[in-house]
């Protein structure tokens, strides 16, 4: 009995002392709803021993000094997040741009992979196609600016003599003597060291935005190339993140997402492909100078829904009756009738598996995306658009109506 005594005392007093820090536990917890507990004008608890001494009261949240220190904190944190994007805007839209690439050259690869194409091999097929198209383009387009250049350059002192010859040119410099003026200003000009540093300075600008340029384009294809390698990984990296009883159907949203985002991209690349070979062979045939080069330009310019495909016959209009009047209106006619078929009968069969968006949504998408990130933003803008509007479709009504 002593012995069993002996044992059972440790044993009794572990559980007393056990009890007493579940007590105290509980009081704590009450204390944190209020500065003296429960009920308004009660005493503060006693706080138990541990082993580390006594536990002191904790802090008040209700503070003004708690409230506002971590007002402040969350605020600056807040600031410090946004300068942080406004810096990495360049590097968020080189990215934005490589993964839609990415979603627009990934139904390629899948089909390729179909006919028992290894992904690698795939991946290295399609990327070699969308480098020599880009190729093509610079060597279409870099060449006819390089020579249309070095002629303005060397044809420039001759337009200034013709000008200065005019007739009334003269009538103007004998009654204003602007010539005389004009090289007084330029005199001056001349012996300004400002100016002479920022006229310096905008040439080496300009040099400085074609380098970049330069760089974001070989960035954007290796992040490309990157994300078309990796992309069934990133994937299923990414819906990993999602708890498990919702996975499903986050990832086949997710998948008819970018299905919708890269069918967009592909039969809008498309519909602007076919439009600038059309528009070669009618300059080709009228006698439009540049053609090559203009169509480029309108292949480009096709690109941007809704206004992109009339910028660039209105381009083409212009060259065209700079050089012969009576070229535009030809121009002019074909791309009434060519705008008039595209619209009704290419881009129909075209886009009939990728998205659709209703009208007054497009409009407002490219005016937003436009006014958001500019050209970029007014690409991206309709696949996002049918995005989010698959997302209403099948996520929010649903839940309204279970509601």
């Amino acid at each position: 009995m002593v012995r069993l005594t002996t044992v059972w005392g440790p044993v009794s007093r572990w559980g007393e002392f056990r009890r007493r820090q579940l007590q105290a536990l509980e009081r704590s917890n009450r204390l944190d709803r209020g500065p003296l507990g429960d009920e308004p004008g009660a005493a503060p608890a006693e706080h138990p021993l541990s082993r580390y001494g006594a536990v002191g009261q904790p802090l008040n949240r209700h503070s003004p000094f708690y409230l506002g220190f971590f007002g402040a904190t969350g605020a600056m944190l807040a600031f410090g997040l946004w300068t942080t994007l406004g810096r990495l805007a360049t590097t968020l839209s080189i990215l934005l741009v490589a993964f839609f690439l990415a979603l627009a050259l990934d139904p390629v690869v899948e089909r390729l992979m179909r006919h028992r194409v290894r992904r690698s091999a795939a991946v290295a097929a399609v990327f070699g196609g969308l480098v020599v198209v880009i190729g093509a383009i610079g060597w279409l387009v870099l060449p006819t600016a390089i020579t249309q250049g070095s002629s303005l350059a060397q044809a420039a002192p001759q337009y200034v003599v013709d000008l200065l010859d005019a007739r009334w040119v003269h009538e103007l410099d004998s009654r204003y003597n602007v010539i005389g003026r004009l090289q007084t200003e330029l005199l001056q000009k001349l012996g300004d060291q400002g100016f002479i540093e920022g006229l310096v300075g905008g040439l080496l600008g300009a040099g400085r935005a074609v380098l970049s340029g330069t760089f974001q384009i070989l960035t954007v294809l290796v992040l490309t190339l990157y994300l078309l390698v990796s992309l069934p990984r990133v994937k299923h990296a990414t819906y990993a993140l999602v708890p498990v009883s919702r996975r499903p159907r986050v990832e086949s949203l997710s998948e008819e997402i970018m299905r919708r985002v890269g069918s967009y991209a592909g039969g809008q690349v498309a519909i602007a492909t076919l439009n600038a070979t059309m528009s070669w062979i009618m300059m080709l045939i009228v006698g439009v100078p540049y053609s090559a080069a203009l169509a480029v330009l309108v292949g480009v310019l096709g690109l941007i829904p809704m206004v992109g495909a009339t910028l660039g016959a209105g381009l083409v209009t212009l060259v065209a009756f700079f050089d012969e009047p009576h070229k535009a209106l030809v121009v002019v006619i074909y791309y009434v009738v060519y705008q008039q078929v595209e619209n009704y009968l290419i881009a129909p069969r075209v886009m009939q598996h990728t998205v659709s968006v209703p009208g007054i949504v497009t409009v407002v998408a490219a005016l937003t995306g436009g006014a958001l990130l500019g050209i970029l933003g007014a690409l991206l803008a309709i696949p996002v658009a049918a995005g989010l509007l698959l997302i209403y479709d099948e996520v929010l009504v649903p839940r309204q109506r279970a509601a």
